[in-house]
C-alpha cells in the first residue's frame, strides 16, 4: 500500500518532548477531538475552519493556533486541501518551561487564553524553532527556540490558571468513571443511575460542558491512549482489544476520524 506522501510525523531527536507533524497539501478532515499535550500550528497554504471550545475562526496562512491540553477542537479545510506544521508539546514539560519564565510555581501549567494569532512576532519565534527542529543539529539552538518561542507566546497571549470555570461534582464523576474504564463497555443507563440524573440530561449537561458526548469523550480518550501505545511498539490487534474496541475496523474508523491517517501509518514513523 503505497504511503500517504500528505502527512508525516517525527518525534524531534534534539527535543524528545516535541511531535512534528507537518501536513502537504492535505485534504484530511478531522472530528472534534482533544490532546494530552499543548498543540501549535502554522498555516503554511490555504485556509481552514478553525473551532476551539466556544470559538470558531476562519484561518489563513501565517496564522498560528494554539491548542491547550484537553481543549475539544477540530480544524478543516475551507476548500480541497491546506498545509501546516504543528507541534505537540509534552505538557508536564511545558509547566517548568512555564515556571522557569513566569517565577511562578503555584500550579502545574498555565492555559493560553488566545486560540490563534494573526501571525506577527509569535509566527516568526515559530518558524525558526520549526527549522531547528526539523533541519537543525544543535541542541542549544533547538532549546534556544523553543524558550524564545514561549516567552513570545506569554508576551502575546494572556495565561489561565487550568481555567477556573467549576464542573458540576457528578460531571466530574462521569468523566472519572470514563476515563478509568475507557476498556469497557459501558452503559449510560448505568452510568446516569450511578450520578442520579436522567439519561438525556447527563449526554445534554456533559456535552455541554466538555464540549463531547459521553460516548465521544470515552473514544476520544481511547485513540489518545492508542496513540501512545502505537508509538511503543504495541501491535495494532492489541492495541484495538486492550482498549475495548468491537474490532479493528472499529478501532481503525475511529482513529483515522481524529488522527486523519490509519494506526499502521501513524505507527510507521516512530518505529
Amino acid at each position: 500500500m503505497a504511503k500517504d506522501r500528505t502527512v508525516a510525523f517525527k518525534q524531534s531527536t534534539l527535543l524528545p518532548n516535541i511531535e512534528i507533524r507537518i501536513a502537504d497539501k492535505s485534504s484530511a478532515c478531522y472530528d472534534a477531538h482533544s490532546h494530552d499535550e499543548f498543540s501549535f500550528g502554522v498555516i503554511q497554504q490555504g485556509a481552514a475552519h478553525y473551532r476551539n471550545l466556544g470559538s470558531q475562526h476562519q484561518i489563513g496562512r501565517g496564522d498560528i493556533v494554539t491548542i491547550n491540553p484537553s481543549d475539544i477542537h477540530s480544524c478543516n479545510p475551507v476548500t480541497v486541501s491546506w498545509s501546516y506544521n504543528m507541534l505537540f508539546v509534552d505538557t508536564h514539560w511545558m509547566g517548568n518551561i512555564q515556571q522557569q519564565i513566569t517565577g511562578d510555581r503555584q500550579y502545574d501549567y498555565c492555559a493560553f487564553l488566545h486560540d490563534y494569532e494573526k501571525g506577527g512576532e509569535v509566527r516568526n519565534s515559530f518558524q525558526k524553532l520549526y527549522t531547528s527542529l526539523v533541519n537543525g543539529h544543535s541542541y542549544l539552538e533547538a532549546e534556544t527556540h523553543f524558550y524564545d518561542f514561549i516567552e513570545e507566546c506569554l508576551q502575546q497571549s494572556n495565561t489561565n490558571t487550568l481555567r477556573t470555570t467549576s464542573v458540576l461534582p457528578h460531571l466530574q464523576r462521569v468523566k472519572e468513571k470514563l476515563f478509568d474504564n475507557v476498556e469497557y463497555n459501558l452503559r449510560l443507563s448505568e452510568i446516569a443511575e450511578e450520578v442520579g440524573v436522567s439519561q438525556y440530561h447527563l449526554i445534554r449537561s456533559f456535552k455541554q460542558f466538555y464540549g463531547l458526548s459521553p460516548h465521544a469523550y470515552l473514544l476520544d480518550e481511547r485513540i489518545k491512549r492508542a496513540k501512545s501505545m502505537l508509538k511503543t511498539g504495541q501491535t495494532i490487534v492489541d492495541t484495538s482489544n486492550a482498549l475495548g474496541f468491537s474490532d479493528q475496523a472499529h478501532f481503525q474508523r475511529n482513529f483515522k476520524r481524529r488522527v486523519a491517517v490509519t494506526p499502521r501509518v501513524y505507527q510507521s514513523f516512530f518505529l
